[in-house]
């Protein structure tokens, strides 16, 4: 069964949906989704083929970015090395696991695939992280080398702190805009930090430090860091997930930027992410961390019929980026639970966009292969179900509320406000002000699969750095 529409973010995020035949110039016809289990989904493209590698050796792939084909599911099905258990021991003994975490997978400019691996012991930083070559994406790996440990003593010539050192999972690789190569990693414990790497032989250049802080640090719990570039603005953005990955935990999705690869980082507000950390002698202080980074999605009920089990996001986050260079598209690729389905969860891919002030906004449906357009006013108004986004820290799913568009530029309802239109929605902003709150965006038609209809959708961000989703109803 596919499951229905999610949508969350942290800036004012509005759905709309219900469009009828004047409101959008072309209904497509239903797009087909196949579904896929593949936590902390980290993509590559090869050839013409995605593939996403996560958590336990999970991988999968696609060729259009909906309809995906699990590879592995567990190591026990591991493919991608001849016999990972043999391969990996010595690492399995040192974590204290039978199982691996978050992966990721680069092609360097050698022609050769590299896959970073970490596993961890899960209730203490007692982690190991190394990285494996191929010829072929799909393996066999071979080991290089293990490179970066954590949770021993003494290391880089310190005793090991997990209030200040960096828990060695959650791997990103990357080539910055100058062709140098970088990792940046980590997740609780001291923080995420960035090494920059070697592409001859794939490991750190500085093999005597942990690299450079970035953000988090005193068992904040800010983890999975992904860095994507942005040709057009000339800044690095790290995505971030903040709070707890499990169903109750409220996973979020965040993001900062910076003009280098090495930070330092500022949300939107301005605020430095190197000083966001929790406070001292605390674990997991939420408070402290909660106000900051740019909030991308969080937990959302599309609809209040709670007999509609996956009607909404629940805990979504540890995403990847991809940037297709011919088309000028920006994908979100991550995972997210369900309401009202335990810890069950699938991938979901989400169309992203930046602001004239260069922040990236999420459709609030996953993606169907829509095009963003330049549309009417008749186009967009009507009637919409509000997802209104916040920076608390909790496992409460922000609620529908019910407005309506109006073509007068009003909008009333459950909330009230005005709306505007850009002439050239698809290149500037359009807008939306809700209870005086602006939130600059987009509106885009796509696929509503509660609905089963296309339908008019807005994604916007606060100056704030809080989203909000709406989505037209056409019921």
């Amino acid at each position: 069964m596919i499951k229905k529409f999610l949508f969350s973010c942290v800036p004012l995020m509005v759905l709309l949906s219900g469009c009828t035949a004047s409101a959008v110039e072309e209904v497509l016809s239903p797009p087909e989704f196949a579904d896929v289990s593949v936590h902390d989904p980290s993509v590559i493209k090869a050839d013409d083929t995605f593939y996403i590698i996560g958590s336990h050796m999970q991988f999968a792939k696609s060729q259009d970015l909906m309809k995906w084909e699990q590879i592995s599911n567990s190591v026990s099905e591991d493919t991608l090395f001849e016999n990972i258990r043999e391969e990996l021991a010595e690492e399995f003994e040192y974590a204290q696991t039978d199982t691996l975490w978050a992966s990721d997978i680069q092609q360097f400019k050698n022609g050769k695939y590299y896959l970073y691996y970490c596993l961890c012991q899960g209730t203490s930083p007692l982690s190991v992280m190394g990285v494996a070559v191929s010829d072929s994406i799909e393996g066999p790996y071979e080991k290089v080398e293990s490179f970066l440990y954590s949770g021993t003593s003494p290391q880089f010539g310190e005793a090991y702190n997990a209030a200040i050192h960096p828990n060695a999972i959650d791997p990103h690789v990357f080539y910055d805009n100058e062709g140098k190569l970088w990792m940046v990693y980590g997740s609780y414990s001291g923080g995420i930090f960035i090494l920059e790497m070697d592409d001859e032989t794939g490991l750190p250049k500085d093999r005597n430090s942990y690299g450079t802080h970035l953000m988090g640090g005193n068992h904040s719990r800010i983890e999975a860091p992904y860095i994507q570039y942005n040709q057009e603005n000339g800044y690095y953005y790290l995505f971030t997930s903040f709070g707890g990955l499990d169903a109750d935990g409220g996973y979020n999705l965040r993001v900062a930027r910076s003009k280098n690869p090495d930070g330092p980082y500022e949300d939107s507000q301005g605020n430095p992410m190197a000083e966001v950390k929790g406070k001292f002698g605390t674990v997991f202080d939420d408070a402290s961390i909660q106000d900051f980074g740019t909030k991308i999605m969080g937990n959302f009920l599309y609809t209040e019929n709670t007999s509609n089990e996956g009607v909404g996001y629940v805990s979504p986050g540890h995403n990847s980026t991809y940037y297709d260079e011919e088309t000028n598209q920006y994908y979100l690729i991550f995972h997210t639970r369900f309401p009202n389905s335990g810890e069950y969860h699938s991938v979901r891919v989400h169309q992203m966009f930046f602001t004239e002030a260069g922040w990236p906004v999420v459709s609030p449906l996953r993606y169907s292969e829509e095009t963003i357009a330049d549309y009417t006013k008749n186009q967009v108004t009507g009637a919409y179900t509000l997802i209104s986004f916040d920076k608390f820290l909790t496992d409460d799913l922000k609620e529908p509320q019910e407005i309506t568009v109006e073509k007068n530029g009003t909008i009333k309802g459950d909330r009230t406000g005005t709306w505007e239109l850009a002439e050239k929605n698809s290149q500037e902003d359009s807008s939306v002000v809700i209870d005086d709150t602006v939130y600059k965006g987009k509106f885009l038609s796509g696929w509503d699969e509660n609905q089963q209809k296309q339908v008019m959708t807005f994604t916007g961000t606060s100056e704030a750095g809080v989203p909000l989703f709406i989505v037209r109803n056409e019921e």
